[in-house]
């Protein structure tokens, strides 16, 4: 596999990296395409097969992960899969593209170690714990229960923000978008060696 730069948004739900994902989406000069994930989690609301993820049967998933088909994967949660397709980041990269990423810590740290050179790997860390919880809350998309296991997820993904290249301190959107653009952009200038490819 070979192509463009990856970036990698990781962060405990709610800490604001899909909002930061989607603003440098739109930043057309940086050149990205979103890496949509795989999972085998029913779809949420109004998400869309192949735009929000690709939703792929427990089973199927299993047999993915059988046959080598994921660049990294996890098990986030008891039968509740998640993962990035090669294929997906071969497509992107066959368009010229940057891939940027939205997934969890481990995932996220996966891929900085499949492509080190290649991957610049930011993790998104919120205000507070507290904070994070008001934030889950105001969504309504989930009971307390999940949003319990989400915030003892939380503690757990926070210990690992020191593995990340960077890290942004959500505490201010417009602060926290304007230092992911830099970052990106930055990346983005730097020349890869032919070794380092």
């Amino acid at each position: 596999m070979k192509g463009g730069k990856l970036f990698v948004f990781s962060a405990p739900s709610g800490s604001g990296k899909t909002t930061i994902v989607q603003y440098l989406l739109k930043q057309e000069e940086l050149n990205l395409a979103f890496s949509v994930s795989a999972t085998s989690r029913e779809p949420r609301g109004d998400e869309r097969h192949g735009e929000d993820y690709y939703f792929i049967n427990l089973k199927d998933f299993k047999q993915h992960i059988k046959n080598g088909d994921f660049l990294e994967w996890e098990e986030v949660y008891r039968d509740n899969f998640y993962g990035t397709l090669k294929t997906e980041v071969e497509r992107l990269w066959a368009m010229g593209k940057n891939v940027i990423f939205d997934i969890d810590v481990v995932g996220g740290l996966r891929i900085k170690k499949k492509f080190p050179n290649v991957t610049l790997a930011v993790f998104v860390k919120p205000p507070s714990i507290d904070e994070l919880k008001i934030r889950l809350k105001k969504r309504k998309t989930e009971d307390d229960d999940k949003i319990n296991m989400r915030i003892a997820k939380a503690s757990v993904e926070l210990a690992t923000a020191p593995q990340f290249d960077y890290i942004i301190q959500n505490d201010d959107l417009t602060t926290a978008l304007a230092e992911a653009k830099n970052l990106v952009s930055e990346f983005i200038a730097k020349p890869i060696s032919e070794e380092e490819e």
